[in-house]
């Protein structure tokens, strides 16, 4: 990776914490220490409550000048917030309209029943509408990370379900989300599109981003990144990317 980046940016589930759950202390401390040297984004498919439990309330050793330098863009970039004085504020929001948000949820909730991925037994709404982006959530929002590892080990069923919805919303977008979610937003919003209004917000160009994610294969969701050129380095858990950033660090700091 040269140059060194001036922004690093990372997916959430499964990258930063395991799926829905807040920051290990070691991941907290070593986000801390990566603002100190460069700017960081988290951009991933929840909502912004859901970056605040897992990610900013867990921040709590940063300093607003470090908050400053931290970029959220939920729901896949079509939101973004920045902390502004003592508050988070919302810089922009690609909103559904209301048709477009009740043929979605029709969509997938008719694709569900039909694919037999209609769960009876969930944690939690199976369907959430976030403004921007409607959720489908096989076991509910609140899933523990062990049933939702088991509900769907090869993404055979969360491809299916995708594939059939997106053939009854040929106007918007239809992807995987989680391990057991599909995402519907506009057309042609996608974690590419967020990490290119980062670029426009920040005037930093996209080769001088950094992008760390487990899912950059061609079925993943976080693919779009890698096909916009953006550097990548794929990883398996947020193990696996603490032990790169305790690698990374060093560099950048020196850089």
């Amino acid at each position: 990776m040269s140059p060194a980046p001036r922004l690093v940016a990372f997916d959430l589930d499964d990258t930063l914490a395991p799926s829905k759950s807040p920051l290990d202390p070691r991941m907290a401390d070593l986000l801390v220490r990566l603002l100190d040297v460069v700017e960081v984004c988290v951009i991933s498919g929840g909502q912004f409550g859901q970056f605040q439990m897992q990610v900013v309330d867990r921040l709590g050793a940063a300093t607003p000048a470090q908050l400053a330098r931290l970029h959220l863009m939920p729901t896949c970039g079509t939101q973004y917030f920045r902390h502004i004085g003592e508050s988070w504020d919302q810089v922009y929001a690609q909103n559904l309209t209301e048709d477009e948000k009740s043929r979605a949820l029709a969509a997938v909730t008719e694709s569900a029943h039909a694919l037999g991925l209609w769960e009876t037994e969930t944690w939690g709404p199976i369907l959430e509408d976030r403004g921007s982006q409607i959720t489908f959530s096989a076991l509910g929002q609140a899933a523990p990370v062990a049933a939702k590892t088991a509900w769907d080990p090869t993404g055979s069923k969360k491809t299916a379900l995708r594939e059939a919805v997106a053939a009854l919303l040929p106007d918007l977008e239809v992807r995987s989300g989680g391990s057991t979610s599909v995402d519907i937003t506009r057309k042609g919003i996608d974690k590419a599109y967020g990490m290119s209004r980062l670029a426009e917000m920040t005037g930093i160009d996209l080769q001088e981003m950094h992008f760390v994610g487990d899912r950059l294969d061609e079925v993943g969701n976080d693919y779009p990144v890698k096909a916009l050129g953006v550097p990548c380095h794929a990883v398996t858990d947020w193990e696996d990317t603490a032990d790169y950033l305790d690698a990374l660090i060093p560099g950048l700091s020196r850089s």
